[in-house]
């Protein structure tokens, strides 16, 4: 009997079938932390969408509203150098929120009030260089008509992958996960 496979034992990792099934199929792809629940696309867009407001409210503020003309199509026509300089504030100041936000919080704010966190593909902790490619990746969300386009293949990416990772999340080597769902050891992190 010991030439053989034993019957009882289902799965050769001890886990359920279903893991044994994902694990088989994506054998070339890392493994979730056990227990890690897998951010929605739901979660992760009202998270941005907050972001976006937080960091676009700030904007208004310190500009006196002026910022307002990076959408004014007459002010492009007139004043092209300004229309670009409001451009460049916007979007240095959106990469440089979720920039030190991630490494501070490993999160942005949006991502905090949401609960959710973003953590490594192993679920460790981000590096800055990470952060970096991710925080400049975002910015095509921010780009008018462009970011409907890319939202919308994003937030299909999101559905047809187990990881639930979109092409940001694969380039970056990235999961967003509910916050409290990762073990202990690799939330220490997590602010």
């Amino acid at each position: 009997m010991a030439d053989h496979d034993s019957p009882i034992s289902l799965s050769p990792s001890g886990g359920s079938i279903a893991r044994a099934i994902v694990a088989e199929k994506n054998s070339d792809h890392w493994n979730l932390p056990e227990g890690t629940i897998l951010a929605s696309a739901t979660r992760r867009g009202t998270g941005f969408a907050i972001d976006v407001i937080i960091v676009t409210t700030i904007l208004m503020l310190v500009t006196r509203f002026q910022l307002i003309n990076v959408w004014n199509l007459k002010t492009w026509e007139e004043s092209t150098h300004h229309s670009l300089a409001y451009t460049f504030i916007l979007m240095a100041s959106h990469w440089l929120y979720w920039r030190l936000t991630g490494i501070m919080f490993s999160r942005s704010l949006g991502q905090r009030s949401m609960g959710l966190a973003v953590v490594a593909e192993d679920g460790s902790e981000m590096t800055s260089e990470m952060w970096d490619r991710r925080a400049f990746r975002k910015l095509v969300y921010l780009i008018p008509v462009v970011n409907i386009i890319v939202g919308a293949y994003e937030v299909a990416r999101i559905f047809q992958r187990h990881t639930h990772q979109t092409n940001i999340d694969l380039s970056v080597k990235s999961i967003v996960a509910h916050a409290n769902s990762l073990p202990p050891a690799n939330r220490r992190h997590i602010r």
